[in-house]
């Protein structure tokens, strides 16, 4: 077995690593998991938007694998939660971030409506499977 590698995406990662003592994403041979990428920025602020939050954990999601050498065009699997419920609204934004990220590939995909996530504000995180050939 591979001897696991952890990342830590620069800016918020450092935050989370130093208060929270999480690592943003785990390297096992040619399997890349991220933990949850909320649409947070650097300062841990949440856009009003939905469709901007959504918008940047999609960016965070994409800087996190790349800290560990993959990207979406490695993505097989997606879970994403959603507080709130899923109005239109949410698929809309999703399914466009899908085709722009992932032109050439349609990745498993699971969501979940929950009561709550890390941030008081937050109303979405992703997190991602990659496998890197």
């Amino acid at each position: 077995m591979n001897k696991p590698e952890f990342f830590v995406t620069p800016g918020y990662g450092e935050y989370m690593l130093n208060n929270l003592h999480y690592s943003q994403a785990v390297k096992i041979g040619d399997r890349v998991e991220t933990s949850g990428q909320g649409g947070w920025d650097d300062n841990l602020k949440i856009p009003e938007s939905l469709a901007d939050e959504i918008a940047q954990a999609f960016r965070n999601v994409e800087q996190t694998l790349a800290t560990a050498g993959a990207g979406w065009e490695h993505v097989v699997h997606i879970n994403s939660y959603h507080v709130g419920g899923l109005p239109p609204e949410v698929n809309d934004v999703m399914v466009r971030l899908y085709r722009h990220y992932m032109p050439n590939h349609a990745p498993i995909w699971t969501q979940v409506g929950v009561e709550a996530l890390g941030l008081p504000t937050m109303r979405i995180e992703i997190r991602v499977t990659a496998i890197v050939p």
